[in-house]
Protein backbone atom coordinates (compact mmCIF):
# COMPACT_ATOMS: atom_id res chain seq x y z
CA UNK A 1 0.00 0.00 0.00
CA UNK A 2 2.80 2.42 0.90
CA UNK A 3 4.47 1.60 -2.41
CA UNK A 4 1.53 3.12 -4.35
CA UNK A 5 1.33 6.33 -2.30
CA UNK A 6 3.94 8.29 -4.33
CA UNK A 7 2.21 7.37 -7.60
CA UNK A 8 -1.17 8.40 -6.21
CA UNK A 9 0.22 11.73 -5.01
CA UNK A 10 1.82 12.35 -8.39
CA UNK A 11 -1.47 11.61 -10.17
CA UNK A 12 -3.34 13.96 -7.83
CA UNK A 13 -0.84 16.78 -8.37
CA UNK A 14 -0.95 16.25 -12.14
CA UNK A 15 -4.74 16.42 -12.15
CA UNK A 16 -4.72 19.69 -10.21
CA UNK A 17 -2.16 21.13 -12.63
CA UNK A 18 -4.32 20.17 -15.62
CA UNK A 19 -7.37 21.80 -14.05
CA UNK A 20 -5.39 25.00 -13.55
CA UNK A 21 -4.06 24.90 -17.10
CA UNK A 22 -7.60 24.84 -18.49
CA UNK A 23 -8.69 27.92 -16.53
CA UNK A 24 -6.77 30.27 -18.85
CA UNK A 25 -6.22 30.56 -22.58
CA UNK A 26 -3.24 32.29 -24.17
CA UNK A 27 -3.84 34.16 -27.41
CA UNK A 28 -1.68 36.79 -29.08
CA UNK A 29 0.65 36.84 -26.03
CA UNK A 30 -2.31 37.75 -23.80
CA UNK A 31 -4.22 35.66 -21.29
CA UNK A 32 -7.95 35.33 -20.82
CA UNK A 33 -9.32 33.63 -17.73
CA UNK A 34 -12.57 32.04 -16.73
CA UNK A 35 -15.31 34.63 -16.04
CA UNK A 36 -13.95 37.00 -18.71
CA UNK A 37 -16.60 38.74 -20.80
CA UNK A 38 -17.09 38.08 -24.50
CA UNK A 39 -15.95 41.66 -25.17
CA UNK A 40 -12.69 41.11 -23.25
CA UNK A 41 -11.97 37.84 -25.07
CA UNK A 42 -12.73 39.40 -28.46
CA UNK A 43 -10.48 42.41 -27.73
CA UNK A 44 -7.57 40.21 -26.60
CA UNK A 45 -7.94 37.32 -29.06
CA UNK A 46 -9.73 38.81 -32.05
CA UNK A 47 -12.59 37.18 -33.89
CA UNK A 48 -12.95 33.41 -33.38
CA UNK A 49 -12.49 31.01 -36.28
CA UNK A 50 -16.10 30.00 -35.73
CA UNK A 51 -18.84 30.61 -33.21
CA UNK A 52 -22.23 29.07 -32.62
CA UNK A 53 -25.19 29.48 -30.32
CA UNK A 54 -25.55 26.16 -28.48
CA UNK A 55 -28.81 27.03 -26.74
CA UNK A 56 -29.98 28.58 -23.50
CA UNK A 57 -29.42 27.76 -19.85
CA UNK A 58 -31.47 28.75 -16.83
CA UNK A 59 -29.42 30.23 -13.97
CA UNK A 60 -30.30 31.80 -10.64
CA UNK A 61 -28.99 35.35 -10.32
CA UNK A 62 -27.58 37.03 -7.19
CA UNK A 63 -31.09 38.06 -6.12
CA UNK A 64 -32.59 34.57 -6.40
CA UNK A 65 -34.42 35.12 -9.69
CA UNK A 66 -34.27 32.63 -12.55
CA UNK A 67 -32.71 34.02 -15.72
CA UNK A 68 -32.29 32.38 -19.11
CA UNK A 69 -28.88 33.09 -20.63
CA UNK A 70 -27.44 32.19 -24.04
CA UNK A 71 -24.75 29.50 -24.27
CA UNK A 72 -22.20 30.07 -27.05
CA UNK A 73 -19.13 28.15 -28.16
CA UNK A 74 -16.23 29.93 -29.85
CA UNK A 75 -13.43 28.05 -31.60
CA UNK A 76 -9.92 29.44 -32.07
CA UNK A 77 -7.26 27.74 -34.13
CA UNK A 78 -5.81 25.59 -35.32
CA UNK A 79 -2.71 27.00 -33.62
CA UNK A 80 0.23 24.60 -33.91
CA UNK A 81 -2.28 21.82 -34.52
CA UNK A 82 -4.49 22.64 -31.52
CA UNK A 83 -8.11 23.75 -31.53
CA UNK A 84 -9.34 25.77 -28.54
CA UNK A 85 -13.01 25.71 -27.54
CA UNK A 86 -14.31 28.53 -25.35
CA UNK A 87 -17.82 28.19 -23.90
CA UNK A 88 -19.69 31.26 -22.75
CA UNK A 89 -22.81 31.33 -20.59
CA UNK A 90 -24.51 34.71 -20.39
CA UNK A 91 -21.53 36.44 -22.06
CA UNK A 92 -19.09 35.08 -19.44
CA UNK A 93 -16.35 32.55 -20.16
CA UNK A 94 -17.21 29.37 -18.25
CA UNK A 95 -15.16 26.59 -19.89
CA UNK A 96 -11.92 26.26 -21.87
CA UNK A 97 -11.00 23.04 -23.66
CA UNK A 98 -8.28 22.21 -26.17
CA UNK A 99 -7.81 19.26 -28.47
CA UNK A 100 -5.48 18.27 -31.22
CA UNK A 101 -6.92 19.12 -34.65
CA UNK A 102 -6.80 16.84 -37.68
Amino acid sequence: MVRYLPAALLALLSASFLAEASSTYRCNSRLVSLDASTAEVRSKCGEPTSSSLIGYKQVIDDYGYAQEVPVEEWVYGPNHGMLHFLRFEGNRLRQIESQRGN
